[in-house]
């Protein structure tokens, strides 16, 4: 019994004992990783194209909106204000004024505007004019509009002139049709920019022999400029540059041209002043140009514009 034992013991311990394959974790995780990299660089390129088409539909919607013809909300506004701001000293001429504002007025303006010019105080107003200043888009269908009026007021025997600014919101619906939505409400317009252009000045680059042939090129110029044809003025001037403008103007003088020189061009600021034969008025225009000298012959190329 025992020898069988061993026997039995010897055939176990001569089978192979199975292999045991680990797997190789550290393969697995780099995979993984390639594969969430790819996913991550998929995901970014998908969202910079759709951002890509949400901006250009937004640019699209931004185009369309500056393009919205304003000259009926104008017009409109123009004719409300007339109306708003016209009374004689009598009551019939007050009454007729509320009745006729009621074409330009939302129910609630028109019960706003209830009695606003008293009947028992002479004075009356005529409007002498009416000013667009801006039209601007506030929402789809909204639209706010700055204007000034100019009014005559009398008052028993005296008269004065007073202008004043106003803001009102106007409603345009789907089928063009408008309505004053805000009361007229006084508001500012643009005033004098206390802004100064830097002043101009020679370089020293330009000698006094091209100064004198410049000032001799540019004032046989502008001596034909406001009655030359498209013809003659291409001896003078590059394509379009300067177009014919067809006036009955005598040339005067250049005022205080200044040169520099750029390359082989001369850049001239100067002031040209005229005659005009009708109103028998100086007028005084600038004018920036880019010269060029070609075959001994001066020629404007183009004009500049440094303020």
């Amino acid at each position: 019994m025992i020898q069988i034992r061993k026997k039995e013991n010897q055939k176990r311990s001569k089978e192979k004992k199975p292999r045991v394959y680990k797997a190789n974790t550290h393969k697995r995780i780099v995979i993984a990783l390639w594969v969430l990299l790819a996913v991550s660089f998929l995901f970014a390129v998908y969202k910079n194209f759709t951002a890509i088409d949400v901006h250009t539909i937004h640019e699209t919607k931004v185009i369309e909106e500056k393009i919205v013809d304003t000259h009926k909300i104008e017009n409109f506004v123009t004719n409300f204000a007339k109306v708003y701001y016209t009374w004689e000293q009598t009551a019939a001429s007050i009454d007729n004024r509320e009745n006729a504002i009621k074409n330009y007025l939302t129910g609630e303006l028109q019960a706003l505007n209830t009695d606003t010019i008293r009947k028992d105080i002479p004075v009356s107003s005529a409007v002498n004019a009416v000013q667009i200043w801006s039209v601007s888009q506030v929402d789809k269908k909204l639209f706010s509009v700055i204007f000034t009026v100019e009014q005559l007021i009398t008052e028993n025997t005296s008269t004065k002139t007073v202008c004043s600014a106003y803001e009102v919101i106007v409603y345009v619906d789907g089928s063009g049709n408008i309505v004053l939505v805000k009361n007229p409400t006084i508001t500012s317009i643009p005033v004098k920019s206390g802004y100064t252009p830097k002043a101009k000045e020679h370089d020293g680059m330009v000698d006094a022999m091209t100064t004198n042939e410049i000032n001799e090129f540019l004032t046989t110029f502008f001596k034909l400029y406001p009655t030359a044809t498209a013809k003659e003025l291409s001896y003078y001037v590059n394509d379009t540059v300067l177009k014919p403008i067809g006036k009955d103007y005598v040339f005067s003088e250049l005022v205080n041209p200044i040169y520099n020189r750029c390359d082989s061009q001369v850049t001239v600021s100067v002031a040209v002043k005229y005659l005009d034969q009708q109103t028998k008025a100086a007028q005084i225009s600038q004018f920036d140009l880019v010269l060029e000298k070609n075959d001994n012959n001066w020629k404007i190329v183009s004009l500049h514009h440094n303020y």
